[in-house]
């Protein structure tokens, strides 16, 4: 009985687009759903404005089909506030044909409703059939052709919330980013738009005519044909995640209202950032796909215009692409990889950070033997209240985890006087671990308060270590230095602590002085 149900279930799923309206009675002169009959029940008792709000959670084909429930329902579905449309990983009606049909007939149909919510996901329709280049087929060229006219339809119909996914892949690197047209979009209601897998020129990237627009997100889009100034100044929240920049120069992003930023595992040049003075929470992370990188990873010296090491670097802070934009921020994440010079260039120009509470920051700011770009960003947070060093370790579990707090009386003067939590997390603790915390120590930033580390050593219950094999020595090393720490911030002599050479007592994970 199971198996029949299912088999009618998938039956009833591939009708056709033209017999899926088809079904629809409309009657000479229905304009209209009718009143709740009397003595009705169940769902029917809800006003019609209710039972729209319901039919928006169902994806756009299966609020189609409650037309056949009843007369009232008839017109029901047009009237929906939310409008899903997903066509990949074969959801849908099956095909790329019958997805053409449903949507050149849905959306004149709704007679330009109003809707809240939109969400177009176009990809692939068949697990055999994917959108790679030189794999298009003729009906999915029809698609792409249509996409433009249907983003726009949906944009008139006064959406708050748009959003266009054109891709299937997690990463559309395996997907063409399709060209959206580039002409302006005009909006006096949306408010957040989201888009995944396109390429948008400078005339759609004007936004002046969506004056409400807060919150935008661009995910794996090409942003590499945009004008050499971007302005966002409605926006409150921009999130920019593996996108493609301009390679030959930077993109200036203008948003002077924003109060979230991310800016995420971006290719090509980075872009420059004009003041937020309301930002409130900022990330960015520069990974391997950005263009600025160190010559002096394959050469002896290195000549490019805006390196670190170059001679032709200017004096005045105007130069900073990154940091002075992000001077606002009350909480900061910046995260690099090693060969990326964006970072360490703006520190020769670092601001103010006269708002920060909450700094991460990755393994490229912990250089051994050179703190200098810790050191730099500490000394200009003068309210700086905890500091989080993430180092070789992405998260968010981590198998090291040392807790530690300042001692006031003891307190670097150049260091903000209301920093009162400094984490370290790991994988391993290994050297530069070890010299990460001794730096610390230098400006009595670390007072180990907890810590808490799996898989240290071999554990039975509470008892003593009474063998330890080599490869326990450097675990075990950073443990004792935590402790000689917290007993010599508790006014403990060093004479006092030669027991630590030879003895220690766990707790499990965690580790307590007994």
């Amino acid at each position: 009985m199971g198996a029949a149900a299912s088999t009618a279930a998938a039956v009833n799923r591939r009708v056709c687009a033209h017999r899926l309206f088809g079904e629809m009675p409309l009657g000479e002169g229905d304009t209209g759903g009718a009143p709740p009959a009397a003595g009705c029940e169940g769902i029917d008792v809800l006003p019609d404005g209710v039972l729209a709000h319901i039919l928006g959670f169902l994806p756009a084909e299966e609020a189609v089909r409650t037309s056949v429930l009843a007369r009232r329902w008839r017109h029901l579905w047009k009237s929906a506030t939310s409008l899903h449309v997903v066509a990949a990983d074969g959801h849908f009606l099956g095909s790329v044909e019958k997805l053409v049909e449903f949507m050149d007939r849905l959306l004149p149909l709704r007679e330009g409703a109003s809707l809240d919510t939109c969400n177009l996901h176009l990809g692939d329709f068949s697990s055999e059939v994917r959108w790679h280049y030189f794999q298009v087929s003729d009906a999915e060229e029809d698609v792409l052709c249509r996409i433009d006219a249907w983003f726009r339809q949906v944009a008139a119909c006064r959406v708050r919330f748009l959003r266009l996914v054109v891709c299937c892949e997690k990463e559309c690197g395996g997907c063409p980013e399709h060209a959206l047209l580039d002409l302006p979009l005009v909006s006096r209601h949306l408010k957040r738009l989201e888009l995944r897998g396109v390429r948008l020129g400078s005339s759609l990237l004007d936004f002046s005519s969506c004056p409400v627009l807060e919150h935008l997100v661009f995910e794996w889009c090409d942003l590499s044909d945009a004008a050499s100034t971007i302005s966002f100044r409605s926006l409150k929240h921009l999130n920019m995640t593996s996108c493609m920049l301009k390679w030959d120069s930077r993109i200036c992003i203008d948003a002077p209202n924003l109060v979230s930023f991310r800016l995420d595992n971006f290719a090509q040049m980075t872009p420059m950032l004009e003041s937020m003075p309301l930002l409130v929470d900022a990330f960015v992370n520069i990974t391997r796909f950005c263009g600025d990188q160190c010559n002096q990873l394959w050469h002896e010296y290195c000549d490019c215009e805006f390196c670190v090491s170059s001679e032709s670097i200017g004096d005045d802070n105007s130069s900073s692409v990154l940091l002075k934009g992000l001077s606002e921020a009350e909480n900061l994440t910046l995260v690099s990889e090693p060969i990326m010079f964006i970072f360490r260039m703006d520190l020769r120009w670092c601001p103010t950070f006269s708002k920060l509470k909450n700094l991460l920051l990755n393994e490229y700011w912990c250089v051994p033997d050179d703190f200098h770009a810790l050191a730099c960003i500490l000394e200009h947070s003068p309210l700086l209240e905890k500091l989080t060093l993430q180092l070789f370790s992405k998260g968010p579990a981590h198998k090291v985890q040392l807790k530690g707090s300042i001692n006031p009386r003891l307190r670097c003067a150049s260091i903000s006087e209301h920093l009162k939590t400094v984490e370290v997390m790991c994988e391993v603790v290994d050297e530069w671990i070890l010299k990460v915390l001794k730096f610390l120590r230098m400006f009595n930033l670390f007072h180990p308060s907890c810590f808490n580390i799996s898989d240290l050593c071999h554990v039975r219950g509470n008892k003593k270590i009474s063998c330890i094999n080599r490869s326990e020595m450097l675990p075990l090393t950073v443990w004792i230095f935590c402790c000689r720490l917290l007993l010599l911030s508790r006014g403990a002599r060093k004479s006092d602590l030669s027991w630590m050479n030879c003895m220690v007592e766990v707790n499990c994970n965690t580790f307590d002085i007994v």
